[in-house]
């Protein structure tokens, strides 16, 4: 019942004992295979409290070793929750604690459905910062080349979305990076990580990574920057979450797309997706990870607008827009307006970066693929007729 619930999108809440290992482990497993996150709620009365209140419920009135056993089982599985796998932890001692208590349901990160727009959803900049201007000021936005800032007036509101790969590859990786920080500060942009991104970020934190595609630019670059600002880049970077539904749950934003069943999810699994697609585990005749192609039978009602495959025109299929059209290979850098559904695009002023194979051609609009599910709902119509 509760795996059926969490398919459905919908909150569940299991009140248990849960004080042996065993049953919180079934409890952490059913959230990981549904990519959401387990809360644990404790309540460590005192034994004798409980010992009271078992004593007056004649219901129950379980032996007092009983109660005794389960207070000290809770206690020795306090310390070890956050390690099993429990995001949050919330712990209350006396009643008063839990009388004073307000529960609120606070939306995931990726939950952004109240945000309407409008926006203009801008593919992989890859370090073209002069391509990235000229889109905005196409886009009818102000910007400071300056100073870094753009702006926008009040009447005219629209909220920039960023869809990650911000570096690499192209020659000026530090001046994209503050163009973004500052406008996602100040509200008029929100961003998600692209692979490179992720990347960069590792290599901050101390990590060594191989330094190829590009990577190896925007480290100098960054060198070249204070160490204020290399540490302001670190914690933008790992703030950043892996996807958005915006507008209602009308508009799916990632750097690789998001299927269906990870909308709205949380996990490594649903990041690593967000940030590299699925592949086959093969590689093609460029040395390049063979992909899944999940948009073939994406029939979702949310519009998934990504980037990460370069194509010389935007790739729409089944509801999915890939926007990213190669800038830095010398392509365009585009801009897609939602919710108008428009394409705004400014040329690469050139090549910065040979790409590893020919950018993928057109892949025209197929609509949906035929799907079991609507051969069975057509026959179960057909059958209730045929009843009647």
């Amino acid at each position: 019942m509760a795996n059926k619930r969490l398919s459905a999108g919908k909150l569940v809440v299991i009140d248990a004992t849960n004080v042996q290992h065993e049953a919180r482990n079934a409890v952490i497993e059913l959230a990981r295979g549904q990519d959401v996150h387990a809360i644990a709620i404790v309540f460590d009365f005192s034994e004798e409290l409980c010992q009271e209140r078992n004593r007056a419920n004649p219901a129950h009135n379980y032996p007092p070793r009983v109660i005794r056993a389960h207070t000290r089982a809770l206690r020795q599985s306090l310390r070890h929750l956050h390690r099993e796998g429990f995001r949050r932890v919330h712990v209350f001692k006396t009643p008063g604690e839990l009388e004073a208590l307000e529960v609120a349901r606070v939306p995931l990160w990726t939950d952004r459905r109240s945000e309407k727009g409008p926006f203009d959803i801008i593919g992989d900049v890859h370090g073209c910062f002069d391509e990235l201007c000229g889109l905005l000021e196409k886009l009818d936005y102000a910007v400071d080349r300056e100073t870094y800032t753009v702006s926008r007036k009040e009447s005219d509101f629209r909220q920039a979305v960023f869809l990650g790969d911000l570096c690499d590859r192209g020659p000026k990786n530090a001046e994209v990076l503050r163009l973004v920080m500052n406008m996602t500060k100040n509200g008029s942009a929100i961003c998600v990580p692209g692979n490179h991104d992720v990347k960069l970020l590792r290599h901050l934190k101390g990590v060594d990574v191989t330094r190829t595609h590009g990577i190896d630019a925007t480290i100098a670059a960054l060198d070249g920057e204070t160490p204020e600002f290399r540490e302001d880049v670190k914690k933008f970077l790992d703030g950043l979450v892996s996807h958005y539904m915006l507008d209602d749950g009308k508009l799916a934003v990632s750097h690789a797309g998001v299927t269906e069943k990870y909308q709205g999810r949380a996990s490594g699994r649903v990041r690593s997706f967000c940030l590299y697609g699925e592949t086959m585990g093969e590689r093609d005749e460029f040395g390049l990870p063979e992909r899944v192609d999940w948009t073939e039978g994406y029939r979702a009602r949310a519009a998934v607008v990504y980037g990460h495959i370069a194509s010389e025109e935007v790739r729409e299929l089944n509801g999915t827009f890939c926007i990213d059209t190669g800038c830095v290979f010398g392509g365009r850098l585009t801009a897609m307006r939602w919710p108008e559904k428009d394409f705004v695009s400014v040329d690469a002023a050139r090549e910065y970066y040979a790409p590893a194979k020919p950018l993928s051609p057109v892949v025209k609009e197929r609509g949906y693929a035929l799907d079991a599910k609507d051969v069975i709902l057509y026959s179960r119509k057909i059958t209730l007729h045929k009843k009647k």
